[in-house]
């Protein structure tokens, strides 16, 4: 039996929720929570292919078809597209995609280190899944009376407030990805106003993306990713209050573009 952890009205109609990313430390975490909700009928979700014989044991959630894997390169639209098409009606879509460094390149800490490859791949990682899953998406939200289309992105991505500087590729990609979802919030405004658009910053949450930093995070504000799964979904089903096309923190802060 799942567990309801909300009395909000609004939530009773959330159904079918789809998460690109779901291998991720906030991606699972997000598929983990809302398995134990007795609102959420199925939970399609994406991850990064394993190598041939190391798939994951099948779980009693996917044995019951309570979750539903698919496995693709986020940046191949063709993947993309066949994916969404493939996903029906659904209440929520979140992109849990992102990269901040892999094993040769680091934020860069001055223009002089940037590297032309590890930012492309940058936008390729955090900028370019959203804008396809954009592309496909009306369809399966159109007909929700609490759609939302939401991407984890980032407070570096702020242009407004960035008062260090550095972390070039990084802070580039947020900051195209963060203007990318205004874009569609004006857009869907339009031709499909009852698709809440949001871009949400998840604080310093404990996982890979984070550990080579976390000496710096002041006290109390590294987060497990089950806290931030949690504070995530709390934001996500009060957008229907507000306007769609904010950029807001965890504990519902708005940040400036």
């Amino acid at each position: 039996m799942y567990r309801q952890l909300t009395g909000n009205p609004l939530v009773s109609t959330v159904k079918r929720v789809a998460i690109l990313g779901g291998s991720g430390g906030i991606g699972a975490a997000l598929i983990d929570l809302l398995l134990t909700r007795d609102d959420v009928e199925q939970v399609q979700a994406t991850r990064r292919a394993a190598p041939e014989g190391t798939g994951p044991h099948r779980t009693k959630e996917e044995e019951a078809g309570h979750l539903r894997w698919s496995e693709f390169d986020a940046s191949d639209e063709l993947a993309v597209k066949s994916w969404v098409q493939g996903l029906g009606k659904i209440d929520w879509l979140i992109n849990c995609v992102g990269m901040l460094h892999d094993q040769s390149h680091g934020p860069e800490k001055s223009i002089g280190t940037l590297d032309p490859e590890h930012f492309m791949r940058s936008m390729q990682v955090n900028t370019l899944p959203t804008l396809l899953l954009a592309k496909y998406a009306l369809p399966a939200l159109r007909h929700s009376p609490v759609a939302v289309f939401a991407t984890i992105s980032a407070r570096v991505g702020s242009i407004s407030d960035n008062r260090l500087g550095g972390w070039y590729s990084y802070r580039s990609s947020k900051a195209a990805l963060n203007m990318s979802l205004k874009c569609l919030s004006i857009e869907w405004a339009r031709t499909a106003s009852n698709i809440r658009v949001v871009a949400l910053h998840p604080g310093t949450t404990d996982t890979a993306l984070s550990v080579p930093f976390q000496r710096n995070v002041p006290q109390g504000k590294l987060f497990p990713a089950d806290k931030t799964a949690r504070l995530l979904v709390e934001q996500i089903e009060g957008l229907h209050d507000q306007a769609s096309g904010r950029f807001i923190a965890y504990d519902g802060e708005e940040i400036p573009w």
